[in-house]
């Protein structure tokens, strides 16, 4: 990917996507689920429809899939597998969004349009068209996924129009802010796969703005605008990250970029971008959250911290950390890329569903 952009064939993640379209998988039904490629809202999304009969109404849940707002889709074969897993397990309607992604499409769109499924799909007449207590519903996402879930949740709180409330969020080793990259965990995991820092800078910066300006100064720590100061107790890890999680790290906040910066890249202070940057005020109505977090992974820490931030607002959040995972460690479920730590992760998201929907 590196090459091909710097001899100009093609941009860093048309490159990269070509692993997505290695893995894409046609929509198969099959005697427990039936799966289609639709539209919501004029938003592509693949649905499954378990077969069996529900006896009463279904559970149902909206998936983001990750890929750093760049790369991902729903019919890559280890969505589908735990899409499929869940739509029978659960008796549940899954739908799952391709929303357009970076760089053709910056922030807010990918964010744009998961919500707008998201809020199509809350309706009551679209809920009962598929058979959906309204009770039950959640959103969930991993990685760049987990961003849009979180940041879907906070926002369905401010929308007048949504009568349906969430019973749960998801997130999947989520990417939750933009403002500090010099957290532990980025430094620890600096080179780890599948998601070396450089790699998370190149997507933080990617969904922002096309210059490079943002993303030599992000990788460096100094891309953080001056007026925007205040925000970053709300990431303060010296205080929100537990004492095993900080060990012998010295705190040492992100260095004032310039102000030219802030212009071109507004969604890094935007909490449609940056949950974590939420008000604690808002952060107290978010529904009952599930949060998975992965030791080898740079954004463990967002995790946590957003597991501190939502404790002390009052909700109810079970935090399964994986000492021995990185990212996106659920996907390694299907051969040849097949793992034990992933088959854990996965049955354990199941079980706290089952438990919890």
């Amino acid at each position: 990917s590196e090459a091909a952009d710097l001899l100009g064939l093609m941009h860093y993640m048309e490159a990269m996507r070509l692993i997505t379209v290695l893995e894409l998988v046609a929509p198969t039904s099959d005697e427990n689920v039936t799966v289609t490629d639709t539209e919501f809202n004029n938003v592509p999304v693949r649905l499954y429809l378990p077969r069996r009969a529900p006896g009463g109404l279904r559970r149902a849940m909206v998936y983001f899939h990750g890929g750093g707002w760049c790369l991902g889709d729903a019919g890559m074969k280890s969505y589908d597998h735990i899409s499929r897993r869940i739509s029978n397990e659960l008796n549940a309607v899954v739908v799952s969004v391709n929303y357009r992604l970076a760089p053709q499409h910056r922030f807010p769109v990918p964010f744009e349009d998961v919500y707008s499924v998201t809020k199509f799909f809350l309706q009551s007449k679209v809920l009962s068209q598929y058979g959906v207590d309204p009770a039950r519903v959640c959103v969930a996402g991993d990685s760049a996924g987990g961003n849009l879930a979180a940041a879907v949740a906070q926002q369905l709180l401010e929308d007048p129009e949504v009568k349906t409330k969430l019973k749960a969020q998801i997130l999947l080793y989520p990417a939750l802010q933009a403002l500090d990259l010099d957290l532990p965990s980025y430094r620890d995991n600096d080179n780890k796969p599948l998601l070396p820092r450089s790699l998370m800078v190149r997507f933080w910066s990617e969904y922002f703005t096309s210059d490079p300006a943002l993303r030599e100064a992000m990788a460096s720590n100094r891309h953080v605008p001056a007026e925007a100061g205040h925000l970053l107790q709300m990431v303060n890890w010296s205080r929100l990250l537990p004492a095993e999680m900080r060990r012998a790290h010295v705190y040492r906040g992100p260095a004032p970029g310039g102000a030219g910066l802030a212009h071109g890249c507004r969604g890094l202070l935007d909490p449609r971008a940056a949950p974590l940057l939420a008000s604690d005020a808002r952060l107290r109505r978010l529904p009952p959250a599930f949060i998975l977090t992965c030791e080898h992974d740079v954004l463990r820490d967002d995790g946590v911290m957003y597991v501190e931030r939502l404790r002390a607002a009052g909700v109810p959040v079970t935090h399964h950390h994986a000492k021995d995972a990185f990212h996106a460690a659920m996907m390694f479920v299907l051969w040849p890329l097949e793992l034990a730590v992933g088959h854990r992760l996965l049955d354990t998201y199941v079980g706290w569903l089952k438990e919890n929907l």
